[in-house]
């Protein structure tokens, strides 16, 4: 990330998705929601679709993204993906043909109770939101290359701020589980894999942003326990679901996608981190911090670092 000003726009953190591309036309324009048949996904495919966009939703379960299909007949399409699995990245790559405007990174796990691996012997959190992605983008390079001007955004979280990434243990094979530990340090790959496409590909027409989308009720937190959800504030001693007033709508959650996936606002801006429709401040990150991007999210040395980590990985060599 380099020194530049911040970035804001006229958009705010209710602004939903729709209202992003008000007047916005991507007829042409080829993108793929991961993730994208639940949750702010399914609004983010709304929005690109609505305003145009031919728009493949890649899902563990193509059947679910069937009303979407059917609402944006010819415009929408759905395939398999799962993202734990690279035999499944691997056959999404083979059948992709054509140039990508745009990859939105958005499916993601959260909150696994206790550790679980792979196939290939990953992490499943870091698996599921990071080297899953890093190996889908990698494969969609020359695709993003042709369309001569594309963008990949990356979904994140605020929980990266607490959490830098752990290279001396990245798949919590010597230290005990934490299973917000190992969610917030996928979030802060999620960021570094932006840095790191921004110092790569930006020759090649493309750019790459990571975001937070904010507290919404999704299908996300499936994994949380009440006393959790409680602490959260999400629900009450009686078991209730509770959305708070800070908590978005779907379709506000996405807005900060699709702010970064097809708004003209932001033609040619990478490497950057992305709150509430606007660039987020670098701050010191840690236990205490509440806002902004940590700086160990958008160091570029971790970013490469990172990186080459990942080419490891998929190659064999953990």
């Amino acid at each position: 990330m380099t020194e530049t000003i911040r970035l804001s726009t006229p958009f705010t953190a209710r602004t939903t998705a729709a209202e992003i591309l008000d007047g916005v036309d991507l007829t042409g324009r080829r993108m793929i929601v991961t993730g994208g048949a639940s949750g702010i996904g399914t609004e983010t495919v709304r929005a690109l679709a609505g305003a145009g966009a031919e728009v493949t939703v890649a899902t563990r379960d193509p059947a679910r993204a069937e009303p979407l299909v059917a609402e944006f007949a010819g415009r929408v399409h759905a395939a398999a993906l799962d993202l734990a699995d690279l035999s499944s990245v691997d056959a999404f790559l083979a059948g992709w043909d054509g140039p990508l405007h745009a990859l939105v990174a958005n499916a993601g796990v959260m909150a696994i109770p206790a550790r679980q691996l792979t196939a290939e012997g990953w992490e499943l959190q870091l698996a599921t939101n990071y080297l899953g992605h890093f190996a889908l983008a990698r494969g969609l390079h020359p695709h993003l290359r042709a369309a001569g001007s594309a963008r990949v955004v990356l979904v994140s979280s605020g929980a990266h701020l607490r959490e830098a990434f752990d290279f001396a243990d990245p798949q919590f094979e010597r230290q005990p589980y934490d299973t917000w530990a190992a969610y917030g340090r996928s979030k802060t790959a999620e960021v570094l894999l932006a840095v790191g496409i921004a110092r790569r590909w930006g020759g090649d027409g493309i750019t790459a942003n990571a975001l937070n989308p904010g507290f919404i009720t999704t299908n996300l937190q499936r994994h949380m326990d009440d006393q959790t959800l409680r602490a959260f504030g999400a629900m009450d001693e009686a078991g209730n679901r509770i959305e708070q007033p800070y908590y978005k709508t779907a379709a506000q959650g996405a807005a900060t996608s699709v702010l970064l996936a097809a708004s003209p606002l932001v033609e040619g801006v990478t490497g950057r981190y992305f709150d509430d429709n606007q660039e987020a401040d670098v701050v010191a990150g840690g236990p205490e911090a509440t806002g902004g991007v940590a700086a160990h999210a958008v160091d570029p040395a971790a970013a490469d670092r990172l990186w080459e980590y990942a080419e490891a990985v998929l190659a064999g060599r953990r």
